[in-house]
C-alpha cells in the first residue's frame, strides 16, 4: 500500500492584503492551504456492489491500476485512414458505462489542530459517492460542477488517510442509477471517472462559505451607470464553524495591474456559533479602466480577507475581475460598454484524442490559443459546465462565454415515470445554481444557458430512433430555468439552443415554440449538410426575426463534417452524405463559406458559433474517416490538422497578413484541370503554379479567390499564393501529383461525391458537368447504421457502377487535339427500365442506349459501350440527349488512342 504525504503543497491564495497602515501576508501560514491529490491513486472499473468491501482501511488494492488525477477509464472515437499516427485506435478504445472505483492513501500534517478540511472535487462523471476513512460524506449528482464535503471529522492528523470514491456513468434510463441525472440523452460520449482535479482544503473554523453550491462565497457584480465611475458590489457568506461566536472584520480591496489598491471596503460584524453571516459592501473607484474584450481585458485583482482578532487573517480569496457592461439588443446586437462587438466564434467540446475529458489545463490553452488564432472572440461551452481553465483563459484573453447546463435533447422518461422526470428538473435546477455561482464572478461570461435542443415536438432526432412520438411540452420546464437565472443573476441574459422552430421540412410537425422562453435564442441550424440548401439559411433568419422582432437571435450551431482524407473535384457534384461516409473537406468548406456569407450579412445576429471548433467522441456515428467521432471539428481530434475551412475563418477574422491554398491534402489529383481556391486576407494575392504567374486576385468576395480551369502537368506541381509587393514574403505553398496516365485522359466516377476506389483506374469525382442529376443506387445509412449495397451485374467495379448522373446534360472535357477512346458505364435505374438516349460528342453521334430492363426483383445490370472521337478544338463536348425517358450515366473513360 503506497501512502501520499501531503504537508502544505499549494497554498490556495498567496498575496499581501494593506488594510489602512495593516500588512497581512496570506503566505504559507495562512490557514487556507490546497493540497492538490493527484497522484498515487488506484482504480478499478468493477461491476456490481463492492462497497463493504473496498472501504476497509487495509483492503489490499495493490492490483488495482494505478492512475493520476484527472482520470477516466474511457477511450472513445478513432480515424480509420491513418492509424500509426493516432493515439486512439480500434483495439485500444473503451466505451464502457458502469462504476468506476478510485482508492487513495495519504497523509497530511495539520498547522492548526482547529482546522476545517474539506474534499474538493472540480467534477466526477456523472455521479460520484464519497468516503473518507470509512466514513460516508455524501453524494454529488452532476458531472460537469464543483463540489465539496466537509471532512473536518472524518480526516486523520498526521496518520493514514483512506479516500474512497465511487464514480457512475451508467448510461440512464428511467430505472438506471443515473436515471434523475442530466443528460439523459446528446450526441457527445460522457465519459467516466475523477477527470478534474481533486483537492483537500483546509480552513480556519471561520472562513468564507465553502458548502455555496461549489461557489467562491464571494460574489461581485459590476456598475458603471454614472459615467467615469463603477461600483463593485460584493455579496459575501462567512461561516463560522467554531463552538463560539467570532468577531471578524471583513476587508475587500480592488487591486489594480500595478498593484495599487484602487478602491476599499471593510465591515465589522459578530457570528454567532455554527452560523453563517451574509454582507454587502461596496467598493467604489473613479476613472475605471474597463473589460474591454479582446481590445483590452483589463483585469484588477479582487481581494477579500476575513480578519479576526490580534489582526490575524483567518481567511482570504484572491480573484481576478473585470468592470464591463453587458447590452445583447434584438436589432443593435451585443454590446460591450456601450461598443457594438459583433461575437464570432466556435461552440467546444471539453474532449481530445488521449486524454478524452481529462484535459490538463495546457490542453486547454492549446485549444483556446488555436481559437484566438483563427480570430474567434466567442467560445460556446457546449453542452454543459465546462472546468475553470477556458474560463480564466477567456478573462485573460477578452472573449465571451456561452455557458450551459447539460439539458439535452430529453428531459422525460414519459408520462409513467413521474418521480424521475420530478427529479431531472431538480437536478436541472441544481447544475444551473451550481454553474451559475461558480463562474459568477468571470467577466467573460455573457449567457447562462439552460437548454439545448429539447424542441424536437413529435419528431425524435435520429440518433435517439427516428420515430415520431407525443413528447411533452418543454416550454413549462425552459421558463422555470429562465426565471431560476433572473433570480440568481439577474445582470446576465438566459439563453437556449432550438433547433427546429419554423424550419420548412417540418412545418406539418408540432414543433414547440421555445425561442421566446428566455432573455435571448440560439439557433442550431444546418442548411445546406442535415437538410435544405445553403440558399434557404438567410430568408428561414429573416422570417424568425420579423416573428420575433424584439428577441436577440444569435445562430448557436451551424457547420459540416469534413474527413481530411477524403476529397472532391466539384463539392456541388452530387449529395453529401451527411450521416455516412462521403464527407469530402470541401464540401465542408462549401458550407461554412456559404453559411458565413450569410450569417455576416444580418446586423440582427448578436452572435454566432461555429459547430465545432475540433472533432469530437460520439457513439451514435460512423461517418467520413471516422469511426465515433464527429467530424464537424474545425481541427481534428488530436488536433494535428487544421481543415481548409480553419483557414477560411482566419481570412475573414484576422488582419494579421495570410494566404492558404485549399485542398492541399488532396495531393494525388485526378484531373489535368482544375479549380485553385485560395483563401486570403490580403489586398493583393498571386497564384504560381510551377514557376509561372498565374495573375494577381484582389477584392476577393469573402477573401475566397479561385484560379478558373488551372492545367496541371504530369509529375510533381508546385503551387503557391503569396502577397503581392510589401507582402510579398506572405505565401502558402503545396504540391499536388498528376499521374501520367491521367494527364490527357479523362477517368469520372458520374454521380460521386467521393471517387469510388477501382480495380484498373483511378477515377475522379463527378466534374465539368452541366445539367442532370446525381443519383445513387445505394440506399444510405447513418448514425452508425450501414448503407445498404445490393449488387450489379456484369461489372468488378460496382460502387462505380452504383452512382449515376441522369436527366439531359453534358459534359465539357478540355484535351489535346487528338483521336480518343470513349468508354461510357451505363446501369439502368428501376424507374428507367424503357429509356432511350443518344450520346452526342462535339455534335455527332457516337453511342444510342436502350435501357436494359430488368426482372422484377433482380438486380441492376452494367452495360459498357466504346465509341473513337477526334478532338480537334481542345474540347470535347459530351451531350446525354434523352429520346425517351432519362439519359443516364455512371462512370466516363476518356483516353487518347
Amino acid at each position: 500500500m503506497e501512502i501520499i504525504k501531503i504537508i502544505n503543497r499549494t497554498v490556495l491564495a498567496v498575496a499581501v492584503f494593506t488594510f489602512s497602515n495593516l500588512s497581512i501576508s496570506a503566505s504559507a501560514s495562512t490557514p487556507r492551504e490546497q493540497l492538490i491529490l493527484d497522484t498515487g491513486w488506484k482504480f478499478l472499473f468493477s461491476e456490481g456492489d463492492k462497497t463493504d468491501v473496498f472501504l476497509q482501511k487495509d483492503f489490499d488494492d495493490s492490483v488495482w491500476q494505478t492512475v493520476s488525477v484527472p482520470h477516466t477509464w474511457n477511450n472513445v472515437g478513432y480515424y480509420q485512414n491513418d492509424t500509426t499516427s493516432h493515439i486512439n485506435t480500434k483495439n485500444n478504445i473503451n466505451k464502457q458505462y458502469g462504476i468506476g472505483w478510485y482508492r487513495l492513501n495519504f497523509n497530511v500534517s495539520p498547522t492548526n489542530s482547529k482546522q476545517q478540511a474539506w474534499l474538493e472535487f472540480d467534477a466526477a462523471s456523472r455521479v460520484a459517492e464519497v468516503w473518507l476513512n470509512g466514513v460516508y460524506l455524501g453524494e454529488h449528482r452532476g458531472g460537469f460542477t464543483r463540489f465539496r464535503f466537509d471532512a473536518t471529522q472524518a480526516l486523520y492528523w498526521d496518520q493514514n488517510n483512506v479516500l474512497v470514491v465511487k464514480t457512475d456513468n451508467t448510461k440512464p434510463t428511467a430505472e438506471s442509477s443515473t436515471a434523475d441525472t442530466l443528460p439523459i440523452a446528446g450526441d457527445f460520449f460522457v465519459h467516466g471517472g475523477l477527470y478534474r482535479p481533486v483537492r483537500l482544503v483546509l480552513t480556519d473554523q471561520v472562513h468564507f462559505d465553502m458548502l455555496d453550491y461549489g461557489g467562491p462565497g464571494v460574489y461581485a457584480t459590476t456598475d458603471l451607470s454614472e459615467p467615469k465611475k463603477a461600483r463593485v458590489t460584493l455579496n459575501s457568506r462567512v461561516k463560522n464553524d467554531a463552538e463560539q461566536s467570532k468577531k471578524i472584520r471583513v476587508i475587500s480591496q480592488l487591486v489594480d495591474a500595478k498593484g495599487k489598491t484602487v478602491a476599499q471596503a471593510e465591515q465589522a460584524l459578530t457570528i454567532e456559533p455554527k452560523a453563517l453571516a451574509t454582507l454587502k459592501q461596496n467598493l467604489d473607484l473613479a476613472n475605471p479602466i474597463l473589460w474591454q474584450g479582446q481590445e483590452n481585458p483589463y483585469l484588477y485583482t479582487l481581494r477579500t480577507g476575513i480578519v479576526g482578532s490580534n489582526d490575524v487573517v483567518l481567511d482570504s480569496m484572491s480573484q481576478q475581475y473585470g468592470l464591463r457592461n453587458i447590452v445583447i439588443s434584438p436589432d443593435k446586437g451585443f454590446i460591450l460598454n456601450g461598443k457594438p462587438l459583433r461575437l464570432q466564434g466556435v461552440a467546444y467540446h471539453q474532449d481530445k484524442e488521449g486524454p478524452g475529458w481529462a484535459v490538463s489545463p495546457e490542453d486547454v490553452k492549446q485549444d483556446v490559443d488555436l481559437l484566438v488564432e483563427m480570430g474567434a472572440n466567442t467560445i460556446r461551452l457546449a453542452h454543459y459546465p465546462h472546468g475553470q481553465p477556458v474560463h480564466e483563459l477567456a478573462d485573460k484573453y477578452g472573449l465571451i462565454l456561452w455557458d450551459e447546463i447539460p439539458l439535452v435533447t430529453s428531459w422525460t422518461y414519459g408520462k409513467d415515470h413521474k418521480a424521475v422526470n420530478d427529479g431531472l428538473l431538480v437536478n436541472a435546477e441544481l447544475q444551473l445554481k451550481e454553474m451559475i455561482k461558480q463562474n459568477f464572478n468571470h467577466p467573460s461570461v455573457a449567457l447562462w444557458g439552460v437548454a439545448n435542443e429539447v424542441d424536437f415536438g413529435a419528431v425524435v432526432p435520429a440518433f435517439l430512433g427516428a420515430t415520431r412520438g407525443n413528447t411533452p411540452d418543454p416550454i413549462p420546464i425552459l421558463k422555470s430555468l429562465a426565471d431560476m437565472v433572473k433570480q440568481l443573476d439577474p445582470s446576465r441574459a438566459s439563453t437556449l439552443a432550438n433547433c427546429c422552430e419554423a424550419r420548412e421540412e417540418v412545418k406539418d410537425i408540432d414543433i414547440p415554440k421555445t425561442s421566446p422562453v428566455a432573455d435571448t435564442v440560439g439557433l442550431n441550424r444546418y442548411y445546406g449538410w442535415y437538410y435544405g440548401d445553403v440558399d434557404d439559411f438567410g430568408p428561414h433568419l429573416d422570417a424568425l426575426h420579423a416573428q420575433y422582432p424584439n428577441l436577440p437571435i444569435s445562430v448557436s450551431e451551424y457547420g459540416a463534417g469534413g474527413a481530411v482524407s477524403l476529397h472532391t473535384d466539384n463539392y456541388l457534384g452530387a449529395p453529401v452524405d451527411s450521416r455516412g461516409h462521403n464527407q469530402p473537406e470541401e464540401y465542408m468548406s462549401y458550407v461554412h463559406e456559404e453559411n458565413w456569407r450569410v450569417i455576416e450579412s444580418k446586423p440582427y445576429l448578436f452572435a454566432s458559433w461555429i459547430w465545432n471548433a475540433f472533432d469530437f467522441a460520439t457513439t451514435v456515428r460512423t461517418e467520413g474517416d471516422s469511426h465515433d467521432i464527429n467530424t464537424k471539428g474545425l481541427i481534428t481530434y488530436d488536433r494535428a490538422i487544421k481543415k481548409d475551412a480553419y483557414y477560411f475563418y482566419k481570412a475573414n477574422w484576422t488582419t494579421k497578413p495570410m494566404v492558404h491554398v485549399t485542398s492541399s491534402r488532396y495531393s494525388q489529383r485526378h484531373y489535368q484541370v482544375t479549380d485553385v481556391k485560395v483563401y486570403s486576407n490580403l489586398d493583393r494575392t498571386e497564384l504560381w503554379l510551377n514557376g509561372t504567374s498565374l495573375g494577381v486576385k484582389a477584392n476577393c468576395s469573402l477573401n475566397i479567390c479561385v484560379w478558373s480551369n488551372v492545367s496541371l502537368k504530369a509529375g510533381d506541381n508546385t503551387v503557391v499564393a503569396k502577397g503581392v509587393g510589401k507582402e510579398s514574403l506572405v505565401q502558402d505553398e503545396t504540391h499536388w501529383q498528376l499521374n501520367e496516365s491521367q494527364s490527357n485522359s479523362y477517368f469520372i466516377d458520374a454521380g460521386a461525391l467521393v471517387a469510388a476506389s477501382t480495380k484498373e483506374h483511378a477515377f475522379g469525382s463527378d466534374n465539368f458537368f452541366n445539367g442532370g442529376k446525381a443519383a445513387s443506387f445505394d440506399k444510405l445509412g447513418g448514425w452508425g447504421r450501414p448503407p445498404v449495397k445490393p449488387e450489379i451485374n456484369q461489372t468488378v467495379d460496382r460502387d462505380l457502377a452504383t452512382t449515376y448522373r441522369r436527366g439531359n446534360f453534358h459534359y465539357e472535357l478540355p484535351l489535346s487535339n487528338g483521336r480518343y477512346k470513349v468508354v461510357l458505364l451505363t446501369v439502368a435505374p428501376s424507374d428507367a427500365a424503357t429509356s432511350r438516349f443518344v450520346v452526342e460528342a462535339n455534335g455527332h453521334k457516337i453511342v444510342e442506349v436502350n435501357a436494359l430492363k430488368a426482372e422484377s426483383g433482380a438486380n441492376p445490370t452494367a452495360e459498357y459501350h466504346t465509341a473513337e472521337v477526334d478532338v480537334v478544338d481542345g474540347q470535347l463536348s459530351l451531350q446525354f440527349l434523352p429520346v425517351q425517358g432519362d439519359a443516364f450515366v455512371s462512370a466516363i473513360e476518356v483516353t487518347p488512342i
